[in-house]
């Protein structure tokens, strides 16, 4: 099979999808891979190194979107790359398809293959969104922490603290891989901890490492909004794989809170998790707004400013797959891995994953692969 590696080019993305040792993985099983020339330079990777693994590189995104019959990328094709799409092509990527109708009528109308990293799925986990949650529930917090100095607008307040004055208090909402790892980065620096979320469990895993260093309450309107309330940092993170995000942090909670707080919504991929932050998007050019005086953070594309780390982290847990659906096409290796099934949200000129079908108002066809 052809791979195609185009650059990206949404606001700031600076990662890419393949690193040098995913290119070699291909080509040991026999494909092509073009990459496009300056593809791999912001996360620290030159031209020569993806030829020495044996890539071809092309000066033009036309170029390797025209010759691949798989174009391997890390976010969702944006409006000017929709002339590339050809009847019988994979896009293996990020897509958030619920939050986008616009890309899906693209891909049906012109009948891709559209398998998107965050819904493949393995049991419950999420193995080719995890790389990515840890990354951006992280930052969430750096970035949070940061937009509460005054110079940036915040209420003026340091998440740890000093001697004799309180630290931040930092709300996470959801126990996930996202919230996870938001938990661990307050927690490490000093804040004042609460993690809310229906999964019982999720929240005791928490405690088994963090002990009495954390506060975990159960995910309600009635807890969300005590919590929002009294919060410096709100770190939004709710998931429904494949589904829009649902709004849990409701206007009113927001206009209780102190002027100069914030609140960071790293579900913006699948439409916002708040009231305020759905359908508002931010880039890193421009990555906050202010309403009720409280300052809201929803890049849609957060790792992508920590390009190095975010390119491996992600290669590493996407390429196996990709050389698999490169080896035996997407539908036998859907097969043979049954976690790319959910993967497969679009093939043949109907939407294949039934979340999407239903937020946007398609006809869903099952693939029949089960």
């Amino acid at each position: 099979m052809i791979i195609g590696v185009p650059t990206e080019i949404k606001n700031n993305e600076s990662r890419v999808s393949a690193t040098p040792g995913a290119v070699s993985e291909f080509v040991k099983n026999n494909h092509e891979v073009y990459v496009q020339k300056g593809a791999g330079i912001n996360s620290g990777i030159t031209d020569d190194e993806y030829i020495e693994a044996g890539a071809k590189i092309l000066d033009t995104a036309e170029e390797v979107w025209d010759k691949a019959e798989m174009i391997y990328k890390v976010k969702e094709p944006i409006e000017s790359e929709y002339k590339y799409f050809k009847e019988g092509q994979i896009i293996y990527t990020y897509l958030h398809l619920s939050a986008d109708p616009e890309l899906t009528k693209n891909l049906v109308d012109k009948k891709v293959t559209g398998v998107a990293f965050e819904t493949v799925q393995k049991g419950r986990l999420l193995p080719l969104l995890r790389p990515m949650s840890e990354v951006a529930g992280r930052m969430a917090v750096q970035e949070g922490a940061k937009f509460l100095l005054k110079t940036n607008g915040g209420k003026g307040k340091l998440l740890n603290g000093v001697p004799g004055v309180a630290p931040a208090y930092v709300v996470v909402i959801g126990a996930g891989n996202v919230g996870s790892a938001a938990t661990q980065i307050a927690v490490g620096m000093g804040a004042r901890v609460k993690v809310l979320d229906v999964n019982i469990d999720a929240l005791a895993r928490l405690e088994d490492v963090y002990g009495s260093k954390i506060e975990t309450e159960y995910s309600n309107p009635l807890n969300i909004e005590k919590a929002v309330k009294d919060a410096d940092l709100v770190v939004s993170t709710v998931l429904i794989p494949g589904r829009k995000a649902p709004q849990l942090v409701k206007e009113y909670m927001v206009e209780e809170m102190e002027p100069g707080s914030v609140i960071v919504d790293v579900a913006i991929d699948q439409g916002g998790s708040t009231d305020l932050t759905k359908g508002h998007p931010t880039t890193h050019d421009d990555p906050v707004f202010v309403a009720h005086d409280v300052i809201h953070y929803s890049v849609a594309n957060m790792p992508g400013a920590a390009a190095l780390t975010s390119t491996y982290a992600l290669s590493n847990a996407t390429t196996k797959y990709g050389v698999q659906i490169a080896n035996l096409g997407v539908l036998e290796a859907a097969k043979k891995f049954p976690e790319l099934i959910p993967g497969i949200n679009t093939h043949d000129g109907a939407v294949t994953l039934e979340g999407v079908a239903e937020d946007l108002g398609y006809e869903y066809k099952d693939l029949g692969l089960n």
